[in-house]
């Protein structure tokens, strides 16, 4: 929509009575307030008004001002699994002015670095998910209970029996414009990857928090749990958010490059930012990465089906998928994040050390297309190749350590991440497992 009138027919011809004004926190989990049809021109200017304390992430006390999030007219939509509603993206300002707390906020900002050399960055993210159900006892298994292959990766029985949701997400993306393009079973049982095609990376954001809103919400109206967390099963391959990506001038893809000695397709433009992504990789993980259950995923070793599919390695190959970054010809795939991420602040984080790789012309060393898994301590450390951080706390120790991301994330909000971080450790290392109690009770 680039206009008021514009929008206002637009809802009046599909019907739409609310309009849900949305934005995210700092962990990246949709937030939104309903807003009558008539008051769309309020979430234009004034914005719709939210406590801030009561946000994660926002670093507003209870006695602070209040966070007002303000609508990019052009995001307008149908939310077509909700009939009669509209969803508008929204901006958070404080006091009159972008915030710099707020996750959108952010990637702009970095944006504007890229604008500054006439770049776009372009991104397709690639979400996994689990579709499960919990049985009487609240344990959790996939939703279909005959999905129990050792290797059920595209396997046809486990797409034909959770069809009716898989149809009826893809129908509710496509209305809602994304063009999805492949459906398919992947390596865990109950696991699912829907793919749409890529946009700037501010779009592709705005569309994975769409996808999330969708998948959960179907999947809660048939009875099921769409999780995307990282690791929801110990012994099966877990859930990542492949992130593909390109610079573009607005019309070439400037990362691409058929005459590359290397034959993968690259500019030294892309070797460059690729040298940027490896060198920061480590600060990189605490928010690709942002969870505890996320280093149950970036582990060193194999799972029940073969291969975890997760990188563990400080490296990249030519479409080699035991690396951190796979290079698929001509673009680079990152393979660290999860869809526990916040997309907006792992995007930032990206760009921030892309840009740092092409300043410094760093260069990502030589391609690893061998399987990662095989090599040995010792020969890991011949070809230095690092290990990525093996927990969050590590990872959080890589962030607290790298001024570039924590400059591109802003001071403040990177203070507010490390903060929240930390404090989930620490709630983790005081609990009390299931393993812990039927390994040490009676053993001592």
């Amino acid at each position: 929509m680039k206009t008021l009138e514009e929008a206002q027919r637009f809802l009046k011809q599909h019907e739409v009575k609310y309009i849900l004004a949305q934005f995210v926190d700092i962990h990246g989990v949709a937030k939104v307030k309903s807003v009558p049809v008539s008051h769309l021109e309020d979430i234009l200017t004034t914005g719709a008004g939210f406590a801030g304390g009561a946000i994660w992430g926002m670093a507003i006390p209870p006695h602070g001002p209040d966070y007002m999030a303000v609508g990019d007219l052009s995001t307008l939509g149908l939310v077509p699994w909700q009939p009669g509603y509209a969803r508008i993206i929204c901006d958070g300002h404080v006091d009159g002015k972008p915030y710099e707390y707020d996750s959108r906020v952010v990637l702009k900002r970095q944006i504007a670095r890229l604008n500054e050399h006439g770049w776009i960055l372009n991104t397709g993210l690639e979400p996994e998910f689990s579709l499960l159900k919990k049985d009487e006892l609240g344990r959790l298994h996939p939703s279909d209970p005959t999905d129990t292959l050792e290797k059920p990766c595209y396997d046809y029985k486990g797409i034909r029996r959770n069809a009716v949701y898989l149809e009826r997400l893809t129908q509710s993306l496509q209305a809602a414009g994304l063009d999805v393009y492949q459906i398919d079973h992947e390596d865990s049982n109950g696991q699912y990857e829907i793919n749409y095609t890529y946009a700037d990376c501010l779009k592709s954001a705005d569309n994975f928090i769409l996808f999330k809103m969708a998948a959960s919400e179907i999947a809660n109206e048939m009875g099921m749990i769409c999780s995307f967390m990282p690791k929801p099963f110990s012994n099966r391959p877990g859930n990542g958010m492949h992130m593909h990506m390109s610079l573009s001038d607005g019309k070439t893809n400037l990362f691409h490059d058929d005459s590359d000695p290397n034959g993968n397709g690259l500019t030294p433009l892309a070797y460059h930012f690729l040298g940027g992504l490896l060198a920061h990789a480590p600060a990189l993980t605490a928010i690709a990465a942002p969870t505890v259950n996320s280093y149950k995923r970036l582990v060193v070793g194999r799972s029940l089906t073969g291969a975890t599919w997760a990188p563990a390695y400080i490296s990249y190959g030519n479409n080699n998928r035991s690396t951190m970054a796979r290079i698929p010809y001509g673009r680079i795939e990152l393979r660290l994040p999860d869809g526990s991420c916040n997309p907006y602040l792992v995007t930032a984080a990206v760009i921030a050390a892309g840009l740092d790789g092409i300043r410094r012309e760093l260069h990502p060393g030589p391609a690893q297309n061998i399987n990662m898994y095989d090599l040995t301590p010792a020969e890991l450390k011949k070809k230095k190749i690092n290990i990525l951080p093996q927990n969050l706390h590590e990872a959080l120790s890589a962030l607290e350590q790298d001024k570039v991301i924590q400059h591109a994330l802003g001071d403040g909000l990177a203070e507010e991440f490390i903060r929240l971080k930390r404090m989930e450790w620490v709630d983790y290392m005081r609990h009390v497992s299931d393993w812990e109690i039927q390994r040490y009770l009676e053993f001592y």
